[in-house]
């Protein structure tokens, strides 16, 4: 059994629920690779290896130590794949077909590969304050950043459409440069020399701060979640 754990859900960034719920303490405790994003939206976080990594909106990246630093929404899982990646180039566009024989439609999946990319565009969302506004004004201005030829690791996640709005449907993923000084959530990438693996879930848990004030007095609007979520995400795959 694989199981991939989940604090949060993204319906809730939509809601403006945007407070630290749980510490990397206890998300490390479900996993060692994974990404998500800190109290306030404050950065994007990568997970390798046990390690925690956050990138943050002026450009720089930094690693997390701090064991009770607060997440709001954040996705985990014990690195054990399932599958060699079976392609040794591939750009956002390309990925899901390369991984069609998979039939990943239905299922939740990790990627994790190392390469060279040649492009890799990202963005990274500024640190918001109480009154939280909504993931989707937040993604409207937010620091995007680019950089050709650098070496480094992909990882994410892949989810079925219908588990859009307590996650991102689609691929959602991060990367992190070899030399910790590159970092962000993915809008677009290109890669060659891949060496990477995917992992396949048939377990999904998803976790809720139940004991959060604001989360349970929390008032959704469901119209329109679905594009939002993809508006706000920018995926190009």
């Amino acid at each position: 059994m694989s199981s991939l754990y989940q604090h949060g859900t993204l319906a809730m960034l939509m809601g403006k629920q945007m407070q630290g719920t749980a510490s990397v303490a206890e998300l490390l405790a479900h996993g060692d690779t994974g990404i998500g994003t800190f109290e306030g939206l404050d950065g994007e976080g990568i997970i390798l290896d046990g390690k925690v990594y956050q990138a943050l909106s002026n450009g720089q990246v930094v690693q997390v130590t701090d064991q009770d630093v607060l997440l709001p929404f954040v996705s985990v899982h014990f690195h054990e794949p399932t599958e060699v990646l079976p392609f040794s180039e591939v750009d956002f566009g390309t990925l899901s077909s390369k991984l069609e024989k998979f039939q990943l439609d239905n299922i939740f999946a990790a990627i994790k590969f190392h390469g060279k990319f040649s492009h890799v565009h990202t963005r990274v969302v500024a640190k918001q304050t109480i009154p939280f506004p909504s993931l989707l004004d937040v993604s409207k201005n937010q620091p995007e950043f680019h950089r050709d030829d650098v070496a480094g690791t992909l990882v994410g996640y892949y989810a079925p459409e219908i588990f859009n709005g307590p996650t991102a449907a689609g691929w959602h993923v991060h990367f992190l440069s070899d030399d910790k000084k590159f970092a962000g959530h993915v809008l677009d990438f290109s890669a060659t020399e891949v060496d990477g693996t995917l992992q396949l879930f048939d377990d999904f848990i998803q976790h809720l701060p139940i004991d959060n004030a604001e989360f349970r007095d929390m008032s959704l609007d469901l119209d329109g979640l679905s594009s939002g979520i993809k508006a706000s995400e920018g995926r190009k795959a």
